[in-house]
């Protein structure tokens, strides 16, 4: 969630840059850096820290350039230094990038056996590397652009310089966003609308995939396929910039489809990059630690659970998991050597703190796992682990969700290694899967149109049952709680393996059976509970993946397929299309997706 800005002016662009810069702090970041082309020749100026230090920069060596891009930065590969700063040069290219390139090792390798040297960390060095390599094979500046992204693999968002090309920023966006900004005389790039908001109010939102090039008068748009395509352009008023909805028409949708660039940048504060180790802030010694007590509400509970999952796994600590509402009032027996973990998004939840304090008063370590670093819950803590996914608008959470998933995993691989369990070999494996979690995410909300068909039909129902085993259990739970939260329907979710023990009762024509099952150590008793249910007329949506799908039981009424994953991230794959389902069902009786019923966001009061 780096900021990035770019523009084709016609008058200088360094004070419009930083200004749009400053208006992207909030995005966090610990670098900054422009650059613009001046006679043909592009020139760069950086500062790690903040904003402040790059002005100083510039006061001393004044950027006078009429096309410009800037860049905050927060650290992936590489930690926070001018020379790690964007934009990074290779050659005729010039760029900035939001995002991780997954692939960006052999990339870096393959490019270091063409002659190339590198002076950063990055692996956004390597993209600019990648495409001047193409250049320099004659390519023009957009095809070269095309056949660079086609050998990448991850999500990036990008704004591009070349050398000798005046007028000129080409952009590209895969699982990070990208708005076109359309000027009198003028065009602009942006990481989002605010990006743009002080120069002009006419938004393009490019999709998934898209590629373009800008000059002072318009905006050339490509597709993933190399097709010219038309955005439409939407008029953003500016108040409303911060917390804009783009081409979505609900902030829910639009914060489902923002999970693959908020859990990147949960991932990169919680691993090194450089090493692919885990690296935890706060000091925690997990391994003197003799158990965990997890304390939330809602989908913050939920996220507990799986964490309780993965860490007991991984890490042989035990973990227990309680509803804050309940903790403190049964008087649980709590001991030192322990370490509480406060789960909240709003780091206000009347109930979790106080459930906090009270673990707090028995000489418990505490933490706490909230999106404001700044809240009440945060301040009372020893350790703060923030999820630094963003603004969460709508009331039920679904970044936060998976942003609290991808910290209690990184904590599981670290817990994991400090006490033993797994080598470092392991944990470098584990780092690299979980960096690869935003790719797949972004598949699996490509299952929008997969989701959407069954909805017409689960709206008509009453009651509809969630099932899962192991961590689908827990989602089982979130995709029953999303789904009474927002088109409410009574939904429950089951342990599959609780079905015979009663809710198999429930189980007629007219009730629909979700059932979760990836191809894991669970799947053949998934679905031995998947044909229990269509025996007895049970109306099946079956979401698994590729191989789950190969050996599914026939029958189902509907079946989903998610990528295949590893099982450390299958929970963060699996999480989109139980979002999207709840969102469309809800679509479908017309409630208010953002606002539902009798529902806050933060719930202050007992």
């Amino acid at each position: 969630m780096c900021g990035i800005i770019g523009i084709v002016g016609t008058k200088p662009v360094a004070e419009r840059l930083i200004e749009s810069l400053k208006r992207l702090e909030y995005r966090g970041y610990d670098s900054a850096g422009v650059a613009g082309v001046v006679g043909g020749h592009v020139q760069r100026r950086r500062a790690a820290g903040k904003i402040k230090a790059l002005e100083a920069v510039l006061a001393d060596d004044p950027l006078v350039a009429k096309v410009g891009i800037g860049h905050t930065r927060w650290a992936t590969h590489g930690g926070p230094s001018t020379r790690n700063a964007h934009p990074h040069t290779a050659g005729r290219v010039t760029l900035v990038h939001n995002g991780i390139i997954e692939n960006y090792a052999e990339l870096r390798e393959m490019l270091k056996g063409e002659g190339r040297s590198f002076d950063s960390e990055t692996d956004t060095e390597v993209i600019a590397a990648l495409v001047d390599f193409e250049l320099s094979g004659g390519k023009p500046p957009l095809e070269a652009l095309k056949a660079a992204l086609d050998k990448l693999s991850g999500a990036y968002a990008l704004a591009v310089v070349i050398e000798g090309e005046d007028e000129f920023i080409m952009g590209a966006r895969k699982g990070s966003p990208l708005v076109v900004g359309y000027g009198d005389g003028e065009m602009f790039l942006g990481s989002d609308a605010l990006a743009v908001g002080p120069f002009t109010n006419r938004i393009a939102y490019l999709e998934e995939g898209d590629y373009v090039a800008i000059d002072r008068h318009q905006a050339r748009i490509f597709d993933v396929h190399g097709q010219p395509v038309l955005r439409e352009v939407r008029q953003v008023a500016a108040s409303a910039a911060l917390v804009e909805k783009g081409n979505y028409r609900h902030f829910m949708e639009k914060e489902i489809h923002d999970q693959p660039e908020g859990c990147q940048r949960t991932i990169a504060a919680y691993v090194d990059t450089l090493t692919d180790r885990t690296a935890i802030p706060g000091g925690i010694d997990f391994a003197a630690l003799e158990r965990i007590q997890i304390v939330a509400c809602g989908t913050s509970y939920i996220a507990g659970l799986l964490g309780k999952y993965m860490i007991e796994q991984l890490a042989d600590l035990p973990v227990d998991v309680e509803i804050a509402s309940e903790f403190r009032y049964r008087q649980p027996a709590l001991r030192g050597g322990s370490l509480v973990i406060a789960m909240s998004q709003s780091g206000e939840t009347a109930d979790t703190l106080a459930a906090l304090r009270y673990c707090q008063a028995k000489g418990m370590q505490s933490a706490a796992v909230v999106n404001a670093a700044e809240s009440t819950m945060a301040r009372e803590v020893d350790v703060v682990w923030p999820i630094h996914c963003g603004p969460e608008i709508g009331v039920a959470s679904t970044k936060a969700f998976t942003a609290q998933i991808c910290v209690l995993t990184s904590l599981a691989v670290a817990a994991a290694r400090a006490r033993g369990r797994i080598d470092e070999a392991e944990e470098q494996r584990l780092v690299r899967v979980l960096l690869g979690a935003p790719r797949l995410i972004a598949e699996s909300i490509n299952l929008d149109s997969a989701v959407r068909a069954v909805a017409a039909e689960i709206a008509k129902a009453q009651d509809v049952l969630y099932l899962g085993r192991g961590p689908m259990y827990p989602l089982a739970l979130e995709g029953a709680l999303k789904l009474k939260e927002i088109s409410y329907i009574h939904a429950e979710g089951y342990a599959a393996g609780e079905l015979k023990h009663g809710p198999i009762a429930l189980v007629d024509e007219q009730t629909p059976i979700v059932i979760l099952a990836p191809f894991d150590s669970y799947f053949e008793k998934s679905a031995s509970n998947m044909s229990e249910v269509m025996a007895r007329g049970g109306q099946v949506v079956f979401i698994t993946d590729p191989q789950g799908e190969r050996q599914a039981p026939a029958g189902a009424r509907v079946v989903m397929t998610a990528p295949g994953s590893d099982p450390l991230i299958t929970p963060l794959v699996m999480s989109a299309p139980i979002q999207l389902l709840a969102y469309y069902v809800a679509l479908q009786k017309g409630a208010d997706v953002d606002q539902p019923r009798n529902l806050a966001k933060s719930v202050t009061v007992e």
